[in-house]
């Protein structure tokens, strides 16, 4: 496989897509295939049947494979579900010397520390991302390094997730035959295809509606401020207009796609949808009104509850007002009116965000659909994963040539510690590789 190609899968809990992509001269992604299947034994995001996963996995590889004329060997697959949460946490370490200036040493240092934070059985912290930095109490600090100074805190962001689903995805990707190149939240992946810099800087809160769950990232300042995953999509609206109408889950997908709306004041009485019988029974008569009430009813629900969560994280304070709004994504999002009732019920300014931000010119309109924002962000993360693992080899050969021409010591030892600063996330997928391992 090529160095410069690099492969996305999201497991979904309506669809698996394999989505191979590589960037090309102008630094913007170019997608090269696209696979995709029905995603059977997930449920609200988190793997219940491994067969029937792995095989689903295997049939998009498979598909992407064909189209992109290219062996895939190793993904970067994104995690969500509704195990996963998320909290705040402050923490702090005291210097031995503070007439030394901070480095990365120190910053590893603290956030070594938050990971041993005490979780409940069964849980592990996924992600530890810094918010501000205090330098003996000098607040709002963005970047400590360099600085002087004897007690260095910070806010942070922790995400935390059940490890016994993590494995589980490790697991049917290894099964498929494939190598886990990379882990990653879904909702993160998501915001990097969708948002802007400029968003992320104003406040936003992206939420991605997916069929199992809906994932919520808000940002601020450019930094992750929330995440939440809760566990409703399309797919209950779809069980909801089953059980309304009596008819069967495709019918059901079927006319939430083509006749649905999440405003009902618009269809009048008269519209009507006929179904065809079972087995030869009579056909069914929907109105539009009745399939619009039925959808509108379960959307506010969901809604409200993201709502809440982005209040959690204290939008209608001044100080953590998000400027850019709402930026809705996943293949949810698509449903008809959806973007004015999100407008109506959290009088936020709201778009749809469709991950063409980073992608060529000339790609493939399918593919900006917002269905795939969770594939594009992993097929981005992946590659950046790939540069990084290029840029420490250089630096390695750099490290290597310097501490043969010169030992002084205070050359050669500067540089190390950017080497070794490596994000949880690749400490996470080392280990869930290495517990794959192990276990055969």
């Amino acid at each position: 496989m090529e160095q410069n190609i690099s492969v996305g899968l999201d497991i979904g809990t309506t669809k698996i897509v394999a989505m191979v992509g590589k960037k090309n001269e102008y630094g913007k992604l170019e997608i090269l295939g696209i696979g995709r299947s029905k995603s059977l034994g997930v449920h609200r995001g988190v793997v219940n049947n491994i067969t029937q996963t792995i095989q689903s996995i295997q049939l998009a590889v498979q598909e992407a494979e064909a189209a992109a004329g290219v062996k895939i060997e190793e993904v970067t697959v994104g995690i969500a579900g509704q195990h996963i949460r998320s909290l705040q946490h402050s923490d702090y370490i005291t210097r031995p010397n503070s007439e030394l200036v901070i480095d990365e040493d120190d910053i590893d240092r603290l956030i070594n520390q938050v990971h041993k934070l005490v979780m409940l059985p069964g849980e592990e912290i996924i992600h530890v991302l810094p918010q501000e930095y205090k330098v003996d109490g000098q607040a709002e600090i963005k970047e400590p390094i360099g600085m002087y100074g004897g007690r260095l805190e910070a806010n942070f962001h922790v995400v935390v997730g059940q490890v016994s689903s993590i494995r589980n995805i490790g697991r049917c990707v290894k099964s498929a035959g494939l190598e886990l190149g990379g882990i990653t939240l879904e909702p993160l992946a998501s915001a990097n295809a969708v948002l802007s810099q400029e968003e992320k800087e104003a406040g936003v809160a992206l939420i991605d509606i997916g069929g199992g769950t809906t994932d919520l990232a808000v940002f601020k300042d450019g930094i992750i401020r929330h995440t939440a995953v809760i566990p409703f999509g399309g797919n209950v609206i779809t069980e909801d207009i089953k059980e309304g109408c009596s008819i069967i889950e495709k019918q059901a997908e079927l006319l939430k796609i083509k006749f649905g709306s999440a405003w009902p004041g618009e269809n009048k009485d008269n519209e009507i949808v006929s179904i065809p019988g079972l087995r030869g029974r009579e056909p069914k008569e929907i109105t539009l009104k009745n399939l619009s009430k039925i959808i509108h009813a379960r959307v506010v629900e969901i809604i409200e509850q993201v709502y809440l969560e982005i209040k959690n994280y204290g939008h209608e304070e001044q100080k953590k007002k998000l400027i850019a709004g709402i930026v809705l994504t996943g293949g949810g999002s698509q449903l008809k009116h959806l973007k004015q009732l999100v407008e109506y019920i959290t009088g936020m300014d709201t778009r749809i965000g469709f991950p063409n931000e980073h992608l060529a010119g000339d790609t493939d309109d399918e593919v900006t659909s917002p269905l795939y924002a969770t594939a594009v962000g992993l097929v981005m993360d992946g590659l950046k994963k790939q540069e990084k693992r290029k840029l420490e080899k250089i630096e390695e050969k750099v490290e290597e040539t310097k501490s043969e021409e010169t030992k002084t010591s205070n050359e050669v030892e500067e540089p190390k510690p950017r080497k070794e600063r490596r994000s949880f996330l690749d400490k996470l997928t080392e280990r869930v590789k290495d517990f794959l391992d192990n276990a055969e």
